[in-house]
């Protein structure tokens, strides 16, 4: 039986896990990790991922995608794009349908086919540690993503090979895991979902292996992304006020910045205070420019306390949806990696009236509840039953731009709702259908998910025929609009595609691409990896041979220094075969040195 993984696929970190023998399993990626960061990066020629693409941020800004989750359907003129534009050093270009891409190493790509490289990488992962091909995934969305995103994280999934058994909210997984523990209990449980890019909020009743979502609301441009954002922007001002420099307005300043805000974050979770320390940031006529800041938990707190308190609207609306008070939740869970910030769990805790629940890794706990679903779904765990909702109001426009709801938001689904609908002009032989999401009264103010026509409809006075307009949502949340006259029988159906997505051809022809490009795509990737290693032993055996200065004999000194040059000169021009030897030759002589000093030591 092929085993069916779960993915996590975030804004800032990625993990995946997989379930056996009754055990949740969180994967390591090759470095040993148990997250990724959903990082893509492209250098010479070749695409990195996770850990090795952030490492080259900083002398790569322009060619380093982060947070690309931010972009999964949506358009190049929203908003949310532009605002991201503003806050990445990377490129943001308009696609001919209207999309937000990125221009990568010279390249025009799509957020799905970014999101695939991370997807590639969670797949490969898991393929080491189970010594088996994996196909089948269950991957998880934030619970407020529209049908656009969802659909875009599908054809993510189909381009780095993964079938998709199903799209689950990340709330949704966490209570998963939750409930995994809790067989036999009643419980009534928030989950607090705030992650670098998103925040939900899932109000979920758990009962034996039984998770009923009852609402779901959420923000799908809140998180960690706007804090780091907040501290880059005081301190680009400090350091203005004093040089008259703006770090914003330079690509590599900004992504240094951008690294040393989400460090000073991470380390005022724990410290009270930190030190910001950028030297040679910029430069003017007198010379090179550092940063040096210190920056305290109190100033950070007051920084970003309307960003953290912005969280409670959608809280709000969640329990007023479900019919419940604050002091009827029995549990309230963290995750996502922003929730370890203190201020946030204050903030949790004053609106609930209890402490929440921090038992589960925030970072893994989603991919878990991923991997509990898989399980379900592949035949190997039928102890879980999992009923989710649509997160937003579904309806077609109908006479004066007035938007009517078919599926009201927080609809357990899989569901189908149909309506009758009729002419408002005499004889009219066609009906528009505008089909839309979103919970504004007027059909302009909400988002476009397809338009289509049912034609050839017999002439007849305005109001007499009946048209049934049909809506279906499936267990991915992707929706399904038919429209039959119920007086001839004549049906016209859409399988809604995302708006802000990639065509099935599109995604066709990028699958078969990289299935034929794969050798080649290896050898690239083998290429870069040890080019990186030489550049690490390169450096590493100079600061050697300076340290033995006096300690060596001239001739072993030599000889390394000889086979450093020799891997130096690879490094733009050898092939992989030649790299390896060379890498080989390096590290012996380099060893022998080592031998000699260590060796010279003992006797000392």
């Amino acid at each position: 039986m092929k085993r069916a993984i779960g993915i996590d696929l975030g804004t800032t970190n990625s993990c995946v896990a997989f379930f056996d023998k009754d055990e949740l399993v969180v994967i390591p990626n090759k470095e040993g990790s148990r997250t990724t960061p959903s990082v893509v990066a492209m250098k010479d020629g070749s695409p990195l991922v996770g850990n090795i693409a952030r490492r080259q941020a900083g002398t790569n800004p322009e060619n380093t995608v982060f947070a690309i989750k931010r972009l999964m359907g949506v358009s190049f003129e929203s908003e949310e794009a532009q605002e991201h534009a503003r806050s990445v050093a990377y490129h943001l270009v308009r696609a001919d349908n209207g999309d937000a891409w990125v221009e990568l190493g010279g390249e025009k790509l799509s957020p799905p086919e970014i999101s695939a490289m991370i997807l590639r990488e969670l797949k490969a992962s898991a393929e080491d540690y189970l010594g088996e091909e994996v196909t089948e995934a269950v991957i998880t969305v934030p619970a407020y993503f529209n049908d656009a995103q969802r659909a875009a994280t599908k054809a993510a999934g189909k381009i780095a090979g993964i079938e998709v058994k199903r799209i689950i909210n990340e709330p949704t997984a966490a209570a998963l895991a939750y409930g995994a523990e809790k067989e036999g209990e009643r419980k009534l449980v928030a989950v607090y979902d705030l992650g670098g890019g998103t925040f939900d909020i899932t109000i979920l009743e758990v009962l034996g292996g039984v998770c009923t979502v009852l609402s779901t609301a959420g923000d799908t441009h809140l998180g960690g992304e706007d804090i780091d954002r907040a501290i880059m922007s005081e301190l680009s001002r400090r350091f203005e006020e004093k040089h008259g420099i703006s770090l914003l307005d330079d690509r590599t300043a900004r992504q240094r910045l951008k690294e040393q805000a989400e460090q000073a974050k991470h380390e005022l979770s724990s410290a009270i205070e930190t030190d910001v320390t950028l030297p040679f940031i910029a430069m003017d006529a007198s010379g090179p420019k550092h940063l040096e800041e210190k920056f305290t938990r109190i100033e950070l707190e007051a920084l970003v306390s309307s960003t953290v308190e912005a969280t409670l609207g959608p809280v709000k609306q969640a329990l007023a949806d479900a019919e419940l008070k604050a002091s009827d939740i029995d549990e309230i869970l963290l995750v996502g990696g922003q929730t370890r910030m203190p201020l946030v769990q204050r903030i949790v805790e004053e609106f609930f009236g209890k402490k929440p629940n921090r038992s589960f890794n925030p970072d893994e706990v989603v991919a878990m509840g991923a991997a509990l679903q898989a399980s379900a779904l592949s035949g190997q765990n039928d102890d879980i039953l999992l009923l989710d909702v649509t997160p937003l109001s579904l309806g077609v426009e109908t006479g004066g731009g007035i938007f009517t709801p078919l599926i009201k938001r927080n609809t357990t689904i899989p569901t189908r709702a149909t309506e009758i609908f009729t002419t408002s002009v005499d004889n009219q032989t066609f009906v528009p259908i505008h089909v839309l999401q979103g919970e504004r009264e007027m059909a302009e103010d909400n988002e476009t998910l397809a338009r289509f026509e049912l034609t050839d409809i017999p002439p007849a006075p305005r109001g007499v025929p009946a048209i049934e307009v049909a809506f279906e949502i499936d267990a991915d949340g992707i929706v399904h609009v038919s429209a039959r006259d119920l007086g001839t029988g004549r049906e016209q159906s859409v399988r809604v595609v995302a708006s802000s997505g990639l065509s099935e051809e599109q995604i066709e022809r990028i699958v078969e691409d990289a299935e034929r490009l794969r050798e080649s795509d290896a050898m690239r990737r083998e290429l870069a990896e040890l080019k990186n290693q030489a550049t690490a032993l390169i450096y590493s055996s100079e600061r050697a041979i300076e340290a033995a200065e006096g300690l060596i004999d001239e001739e072993i000194s030599r000889k390394v220094a000889g086979d450093i040059e020799n891997l130096r000169d690879l490094l733009e021009t050898g092939d992989a075969i030649d790299l390896r030897e060379a890498l080989q030759l390096l590290e012996e002589s380099a060893y022998q040195m080592a031998e000699v000093i260590y060796g010279k030591e003992n006797e000392a």
